[in-house]
């Protein structure tokens, strides 16, 4: 049976320790890779619209010497004709080695996995999870800080629908001394399915609404945006798109080696004056994504170098 990626949990620490070892390898010695998936395809089906996850399983296959096929919209797939998603994985079973799905319902990616015959990757499943943004988030981390732990790590903005956020909670809370910070409005706290967990774990947290108030603390600063496809209205949306913005005076409290990262796209929750900060490392963060992949893509089809 094909081994899939579903929720970054699917990797044990110890597994996670060897495909960030493979992405740095990969990092520093790209020409070594480049024929890796000769002759082998990645099918990239996007029923919901993407650009950094999608481009960069594309950039990955593509430099590992591999083919890509796929769609990236479901008004482009016979999901517009009322295919299922079991059917459509059965298909694309028959045309390629592996897939990468995202969908705007949380499951599709599971049910996809049940009914393929090759490895599937959830590249996010509506609010639920987005796992290859956290192997790249934690990619990142370990990369530039050295360590995955101990650390104060603060999240701000839509904790309540945001699945990247959700994904790397859970992921960071495998290891030791990680204090979460939680930056939101009453109305996008982080569920209480993860609160719950960390309760359960014993993991030390705190919400807070002001960033002002907690940013001199943190090691690392995770913003995110206000996401307006998650809103029922529009009123809501606009009432709270704009609640946090970081600037110039307000990184003038962080720490010299506090690190901003952002899943992007980016609205304007980052000034663009930050951009040329030595603690923003967001473009980084999109640049490690590709390695990962390329990592993970590797990985799950059994190619060893």
């Amino acid at each position: 049976m094909p081994r899939h990626l579903m929720n970054p949990l699917d990797f044990s620490v110890e597994e996670l320790e060897e495909l960030f070892d493979l992405a740095n390898d990969i990092e520093a010695n790209p020409k070594k890779y480049e024929d890796a998936c000769k002759r082998k395809k990645l099918a990239t089906c996007f029923y919901e619209p993407s650009t950094r996850t999608r481009l960069s399983f594309e950039a990955a296959m593509l430099n590992l010497g591999g083919e890509v096929l796929g769609f990236s919209d479901a008004a482009s797939s016979s999901a517009a004709k009322g295919e299922s998603v079991s059917d459509t994985i059965r298909v694309i079973s028959c045309y390629a080695d592996i897939c990468a799905m995202r969908h705007p319902k949380e499951g599709a990616a599971y049910v996809a996995a049940a009914k393929s015959l090759i490895p599937v990757i959830n590249a996010g499943d509506g609010g639920h999870q987005h796992p290859t943004q956290t192997l790249t988030d934690l990619l990142t981390i370990r990369s530039l800080k050295g360590r995955l732990g101990n650390f104060t790590i603060g999240l701000c903005g839509d904790l309540k629908f945001g699945r990247t956020v959700h994904s790397l909670i859970n992921a960071l809370s495998r290891y030791e001394n990680v204090k979460f910070i939680f930056i939101s409005p009453e109305e996008l706290k982080v569920p209480d399915y993860i609160t719950d967990m960390l309760n359960e774990k014993n993991i030390e947290y705190r919400e807070v609404i002001r960033l002002e108030d907690t940013i001199g603390e943190l090691d690392i600063l995770y913003m995110t945006r206000v996401q307006r496809e998650r809103f029922f209205n529009e009123e809501d949306y606009i009432r709270l798109k704009d609640f946090y913005i970081l600037t110039k005076s307000k990184m003038e409290q962080a720490k010299e080696d506090m690190m901003i990262l952002h899943p992007l796209p980016r609205v304007n929750e980052i000034s663009v004056e930050i951009d040329d900060d030595p603690r923003a490392a967001y473009f980084k963060q999109a640049a490690y994504g590709v390695y990962v992949r390329m990592a993970l893509i590797l990985t799950l089809l059994g190619i060893k170098m």
